[in-house]
């Protein structure tokens, strides 16, 4: 009996879950406009499968401790699927060496099993970095990392899923009611947020029949979401994250929100700068502080 008690007592004492007041029609026309845009450059299992084999290749050089032996060109294949910090990453690298970043990574990634310190690590990431604009990157980068090395484990937690500093991201966008930024969404950006988030979207997705990879149509999902807030609203910060030069077809947002966008498949060259302006080619050993 006594036994039962202190189970009862440790679960008044868990933290409430948040309540996310989630909009069905949007989420529905949402949806449906990403299987619409997507069938014309493929469908959506051929974008599934590009998220699929990035998870791969970030589980493979970061999953089971081997973050500690990440190679500084390992670390460019990684960035250059990651967008904002393709575009500004060089510079700090040049300052601070790869050491130095590879030791952020195992700081990060160390006790990852346990996601009750996910939000306690991802904190102590960010810090290392210059708290100013130019430094943003850095949650991006941790939340992608953390997410596409145990997709299953962790929710992708990206400033444009939803950042609560300033109010902002794809929660906003399926947000019940109006979504035009004039009312506060009163719900913080932790774990918590994200993973309860990823659960209601499992949700709409399997009762419009998806199944299989259900992770990686929650993360096609919500890009698409992004991309479509900016094409109508998009101010200057997020296209000089986000996109490039030029009119692009319908799709062309969504991809380089996830960094689908990363690789010439002719040339390979990547978005990723090197500290001389040139393209990074995937899998060369150059350095970026060169």
């Amino acid at each position: 009996m006594m036994w039962l008690i202190g189970t009862q007592k440790a679960k008044v004492a868990s933290p409430p879950r948040p309540v996310l007041d989630l909009s069905g029609p949007k989420l529905r026309r949402a949806f449906e406009n990403l299987v619409e845009s997507a069938d014309e450059s493929g469908g959506v299992e051929r974008y599934v499968g590009a998220l699929a084999l990035k998870a791969s290749l970030f589980e493979e050089v970061l999953g089971k401790g081997r973050v500690s032996e990440l190679s500084e060109a390992e670390f460019y294949d990684l960035a250059a699927f990651i967008t904002p910090v393709r575009r500004r990453v060089g510079s700090w690298l040049a300052g601070n060496g790869f050491a130095a970043m590879r030791s952020r990574l195992e700081a990060l990634l160390h006790g990852w099993s346990d996601l009750s310190t996910a939000d306690q690590r991802i904190a102590a990431f960010v810090a290392g970095f210059p708290a100013d604009r130019e430094h943003r990157w850095s949650r991006d980068l941790a939340a992608e990392v953390l997410h596409f090395a145990a997709p299953e484990r962790y929710p992708l937690m990206t400033r444009w899923m939803w950042d609560a500093k300033v109010n902002t991201g794809v929660l906003r966008e399926i947000w019940h009611g109006d979504s035009s930024g004039a009312s506060t969404i009163a719900v913080d950006d932790g774990i918590a947020t994200f993973t309860m988030l990823r659960e209601e979207l499992e949700g709409f997705l399997q009762s419009n029949g998806v199944f299989r990879d259900i992770a990686f149509y929650v993360d096609l999902l919500c890009a698409h979401v992004y991309a479509a807030y900016i094409n109508d609203k998009g101010g200057q910060y997020l296209h000089a994250d986000f996109c490039g030069g030029g009119k692009a077809d319908a799709m062309a947002h969504t991809r380089r929100m996830l960094g689908l966008d990363a690789v010439d498949t002719e040339s390979g060259r990547t978005r990723l700068k090197l500290i001389d302006g040139t393209a990074y080619v995937l899998g060369e050993p150059r350095l970026l502080s060169q």
